[in-house]
């Protein structure tokens, strides 16, 4: 019985010398070595219409990569200085883990497993989504609820294949999941007709039927929407301040909406009375220094990427989708900022 408690003793103390050790360790401080780099790395989504989507030149469009250019903004003062990494489902949050991305800003949704057990922190949600089906109009399917015995292409590594499975247990129902890793295989499998239904976020799906220009025509997203999936910026935990500027580049986007700020009025705003103006531009108040950054880091933001409604509107409208419960909370919608001050 010594024996015993003695080793439980050692394996205590071993266990709290690993604490001490770990505290001991210096924390992160990713805005200085993005600063030190001159650029801002992001983790974004492999040609997502939309959300991070390259042109003939390789220059990024979408609502994820306008996150990342936000925090560019905010950092570095050139939204342009960024250097977007496209990663797959699979390696997104090893690529974060590891060091080789800032942060990840694609399509990925906040769970609480994600945040206690992978070592990483949402920032902030950009759009909140839900997981949904779309099938061939030739199949004459109108509602989920008729996909039983239904071959589903799926991707792996993801809640939406978790989501996939709950759904037709709790409905009673059968399915064969066609699993497949890579996006474009995954779509290219349900054009084929080798699966009778697709399952993704319904962001996803809209970008997808949009990227087929005339031939997405024959598709249609089924009504259901069967999980809850807040997308948004994720970074490393242990940086907070990092996490800060992350979480605040959002907020200064949805907040300059909120005002009436626009990327193409902002001067009009500099002379404002309005106290909420003045602390989100700058004029009053050292909340950017509080960041680690200058006092106008919302003005670069709002000024090169522009505030929440502009990039909507420039990279989500296009795709048929509605604001819905992205609209600001003003207007029945989920995007509300807390206050600057």
């Amino acid at each position: 019985m010594h024996k015993q408690a003695g080793r439980a003793a050692l394996a205590l103390l071993g266990v709290a010398a690993s604490a001490v050790a770990a505290l001991a360790q210096p924390a992160p401080d990713t805005i200085s070595a993005i600063r030190a780099r001159g650029q801002l790395v992001c983790g974004v989504s492999i040609n997502a219409v939309g959300f991070a989507l390259p042109d003939t030149r390789g220059n990024y469009a979408g609502l994820d990569v306008d996150t990342c250019r936000a925090v560019a903004a905010a950092v570095l003062g050139d939204a342009n200085k960024v250097k977007f990494v496209p990663t797959t489902a699979q390696v997104r949050f090893t690529a974060l883990q590891s060091g080789e991305v800032d942060m990840l800003a694609r399509n990925t949704t906040w769970t609480l497993g994600r945040e206690a057990q992978l070592g990483l922190a949402f920032a902030s949600v950009n759009f909140y989504d839900g997981q949904g089906f779309m099938v061939k109009q030739s199949a004459g399917v109108t509602s989920a609820r008729q996909l039983d015995g239904a071959t589903v292409c799926v991707q792996p590594g993801t809640t939406t294949e978790l989501n996939l499975a709950d759904y037709f247990r709790a409905n009673r129902m059968r399915m064969t999941p066609v699993v497949i890793e890579q996006p474009e295989e995954i779509r290219q499998a349900f054009r084929s007709g080798r699966c009778d239904a697709y399952t993704n976020d319904a962001s996803s799906l809209a970008s997808f039927r949009a990227a087929e220009g005339k031939d997405g025509e024959q598709y249609i997203l089924l009504p259901e929407i069967i999980s809850k999936e807040p997308l948004g910026a994720v970074v490393r935990k242990g940086d907070w301040r990092f996490f800060d500027v992350a979480r605040w580049s959002h907020f200064a986007m949805v907040t300059a909406e909120e005002l009436g700020i626009t990327s193409k009025n902002i001067d009009s705003f500099m002379s404002s009375a309005n106290p909420d103006v003045q602390r989100l531009l700058g004029r009053s108040g050292e909340f950017g220094k509080a960041m680690g950054l200058d006092n106008d880091w919302a003005v670069r933001i709002i000024r090169q990427v522009g505030n929440f409604g502009e990039s909507w509107e420039r990279n989500i409208t296009p795709l048929g989708v509605p604001r819905g419960i992205n609209a600001l909370w003003t207007k029945g919608g989920l995007q509300y900022a807390p206050p600057i001050r």
